[in-house]
């Protein structure tokens, strides 16, 4: 299997590093536009974040009150926590501009959209959320995707075997 090359913004930001992504986010929705936010976490959370211990199973924004809040995203106890460890899938606070919260909460409610996060990195030192405004894809939507897919894969596979 090919190694796939870094993204741009690894390649412009020595500071990034990714700690995980959401695959099935791609799979399930439509992704319509996406946000990057900061992340409002208790300490160690941040140590287990540096160790990867991470799942998107569930997990979804919601607006209430003019703030964006992340619900269901598990973070595991932090081993050495001892009582000062957190709740694994706590609600956290998400840190954006007024102008985006307000762009985003008037585009969910004319067209009946979910927040769902993709990518959680750190840049800077700083806990990161990536996160889209999307559409649930409909079953034969997720066929449509695949055999595309697997379309361009043979093309690819026939290409490479030409030259």
């Amino acid at each position: 299997m090919a190694k796939k090359g870094k993204s741009k913004k690894e390649l412009d930001d020595p500071t990034f590093k990714s700690i995980a992504k959401n695959r099935r986010a791609y799979h399930d929705y439509e992704v319509l536009d996406t946000f990057e936010a900061g992340l409002v976490l208790l300490g160690t959370e941040v140590k287990s974040l540096r160790n990867g211990n991470v799942s998107f199973n569930d997990a979804h924004a919601r607006i209430k009150n003019n703030e964006v809040w992340l619900h269901q995203l598990h973070i595991a106890p932090y081993a050495q926590g001892g009582y000062f460890n957190h709740a694994p899938t706590r609600p956290r606070k998400l840190l954006l501009h007024r102008k985006e919260i307000t762009s985003i909460d008037g585009r969910m409610g004319r067209m009946n959209l979910t927040l769902v996060p993709i990518e959680l990195y750190f840049r800077g030192g700083r806990a990161k959320l990536k996160f889209g405004v999307c559409r649930g894809k409909k079953k034969a939507d997720k066929r449509q995707a695949l055999r595309k897919r697997q379309d361009d894969r043979t093309m690819q596979r026939a290409l490479r075997s030409r030259d």
